[in-house]
């Protein structure tokens, strides 16, 4: 199949197996997803149909039991697990629903962390962690402990520290599910900015229909199967 010079990640006839003791679980059976770049995709679905799964699996944080999956022109279900770590560094921001923030860090070093990986210097990383707290509106609260942020805060921290090293694509699991409607819209509004605004290409997994309505293309998975409209 021919991939467009438009399109960011394809995912082509993969399949998830799980083993539980004898038995095989298939989560993902023969999916192929496109998501074009720039583009801001809401990926819903019920509890346990697998959108975690796939979340993962674009991230390069799990491997598909079949198919390919490229993301660019990179072919990661190819890659070595030594290779992985690094591409992911370099091309993938994740957003988390309970924000994953370490407690003993300020939110700043927080921000700061995907950027060990790489081999800024130090004045030049500073830098990065200031312009993305910026664009988050957390600059005033840059040296606070995640304890004395709240959860909305907390959350903009780990979308700083999604986009600190400009990743190709941002991967946001129920990035509002641990927050109050307020904070959620905050949050949302933000992903839509940096969308518009920045280009980033976002991939959401969510369960609210007021969450997904904010993206610019929904599907949904069910019972390992994509679908652009919500299935009977």
């Amino acid at each position: 199949m021919t991939i467009g010079n438009d399109v960011l990640v394809h995912v082509d006839n993969v399949a998830r197996t799980f083993r539980r003791g004898s038995e095989e679980i298939h989560v993902l059976s023969g999916l192929h997803l496109q998501v074009r770049n720039g583009e801001f995709l809401a990926l819903m679905g019920p509890s346990g149909s697998g959108k975690t799964t796939l979340l993962n699996l674009i991230g390069g944080l799990d491997r598909a039991t079949g198919g390919s999956i490229t993301v660019g022109s990179d072919r990661i279900d190819q890659m070595s697990n030594r290779q992985l770590p690094a591409w992911r560094a370099r091309h993938v921001g994740f957003v988390f629903q309970f924000y994953n923030l370490l407690p003993v860090l300020t939110a700043e070093r927080n921000v700061e962390l995907p950027l060990l990986l790489t081999h800024l210097p130090k004045a030049d990383r500073r830098r990065h962690v200031a312009a993305a707290l910026e664009i988050v509106g957390l600059t005033h609260r840059a040296r606070h402990y995640p304890s004395t942020l709240s959860g909305g805060e907390q959350q903009r921290t780990g979308v700083a520290r999604a986009i600190v090293t400009d990743p190709t694509l941002l991967l946001c699991d129920e990035p509002t599910g641990d927050l109050d409607r307020k904070s959620g819209d905050e949050i949302l509004d933000l992903l839509a900015a940096l969308n518009r605004e920045h280009g980033k290409t976002i991939v959401m997994v969510t369960h609210d229909p007021h969450a997904s309505a904010r993206a610019t293309r929904t599907v949904h998975l069910d019972k390992g199967r994509l679908f652009e409209e919500k299935p009977e």
